[in-house]
């Protein structure tokens, strides 16, 4: 749904991976071996890479002010099985947190999380608030306060609904 420019960084594969889905016609992306390829995984992953990809939506909830679309497992749970470590770079000194393993989808997405972090952007990952879509988006509000993926389609959406209900 989301009509905007994909997340900075790392957050453009958090971004992508929480938008394999899409909730309101039940399509699932990581059924596609296109798809599980461009992830780097196999149908073998599959649950693991679902369960990590709804709790990355419950965050992106949260970011946004709502509470969890369903019960998942806390994502600093999932992430704690993905090691980091500090990589220093000898040419200016600055710091930044690296996953141990660049090839796991898991470890490419705590890496992901920790540098958005250090960086201030990890809160701005959000998921609309309409629950048919809880599609993820960045937001590049200057006051972060954005709600929907689209203005057009779910923000639209919502308000012919509040005018229709009056």
């Amino acid at each position: 749904m989301n009509d905007r420019t994909a997340a900075p960084g790392g957050l453009a594969l958090v971004e992508a991976l929480v938008n394999t889905v899409d909730l309101e016609s039940g399509v699932d992306g990581l059924e596609t071996a296109e798809v599980r390829d461009r992830f780097g995984i196999t149908e073998r992953d599959l649950a693991d890479v679902r369960k990590l990809r709804e709790s990355l939506r419950a965050a992106c909830l949260a970011h946004a002010g709502h509470p969890p679309h369903r019960e998942v497992t806390p994502l600093g749970e999932l992430l704690a099985r993905a090691p980091l470590y500090v990589a220093v770079d000898e040419r200016d000194g600055s710091a930044t947190l690296a996953p141990a393993d660049d090839g796991p989808l898991l470890s490419r997405v705590a890496g992901a999380v920790a540098q958005a972090l250090t960086e201030g952007t990890w809160l701005r990952l959000k998921a609309c608030e309409l629950p048919e879509c809880h599609w993820a988006y960045y937001d590049r509000s200057p006051g972060g306060r954005r709600r929907w993926c689209s203005m057009q389609v779910c923000g639209a959406r919502v308000k012919m609904r509040r005018y229709r209900a009056k």
